[in-house]
């Protein structure tokens, strides 16, 4: 299936999310991709990974960019050699990236029960607001709130960032699809704008900075 959604959010940000159908060798027909991300598609042992990673390029294609294109740095960040900022997500059937002039970050996760389990590790100063909702919202609930997080981790790329102690997520309404959140990391403060979407059992958020 080729692009499964575009979204434009604003005049220089866009959201592309791809639905992965193909199989591997069809998605690799017609890409090219440099050593370095070819020795990384050679070293996945997961199909689905490998299918992952090159629906990607496909995605970059959509917006007139090759693997030549992209780079990525000590932290494992993904840049654009044009300056243009760059996130990139994917989970299970589904990819996506944003492309902006300003810091970005995306995550798409799958809404699973399991999520219930592990909530202890990224939830903190969200707990109060996480109690007050009804149980059967709570696996869409905490997915957004990870997938919040995981964007403003990627758009932050900052070694000892923790998901618990320094980024906190405003309370929300799920039909709004928006939300704010914050992070507080050593001696700076910064504020950032949420925006979520749900389609076939998966969670999708992307962020950007609030604007002075």
């Amino acid at each position: 299936m080729p692009l499964y959604k575009t979204i434009t959010v604003n005049a220089t940000t866009k959201v592309l999310i791809w639905k992965i159908e193909e199989s591997f060798d069809e998605l690799s027909n017609g890409i090219k991709l440099t050593k370095h991300c070819q020795d990384r598609v050679d070293g996945m042992k997961s199909d689905l990974h490998k299918r992952g990673f090159m629906s990607v390029r496909h995605l970059l294609n959509e917006v007139g960019y090759t693997d030549f294109d992209l780079y990525y740095d000590d932290l494992g960040k993904p840049h654009l050699l044009d300056g243009k900022q760059i996130s990139i997500t994917h989970s299970f059937e589904f990819s996506g990236i944003i492309i902006s002039d300003q810091l970005i970050g995306i995550d798409i996760e799958k809404q699973r029960e399991k999520i219930k389990r592990i909530a202890h590790k990224f939830v903190r100063t969200e707990q109060q607001f996480l109690e007050k909702q009804k149980e059967e919202n709570r696996v869409r609930i905490l997915t957004i709130i990870w997938g919040a997080k995981e964007s403003l981790y990627k758009l932050y790329a900052t070694a000892g960032l923790s998901f618990e102690q320094h980024i906190h997520i405003e309370s929300f309404v799920i039909d709004d699809l928006f939300t704010q959140s914050t992070i507080k990391y050593k001696d700076r403060i910064s504020y950032y704008d949420i925006a979520f979407l749900e389609f076939e059992g998966f969670t999708c958020v992307y962020t950007l900075p609030q604007k002075n």
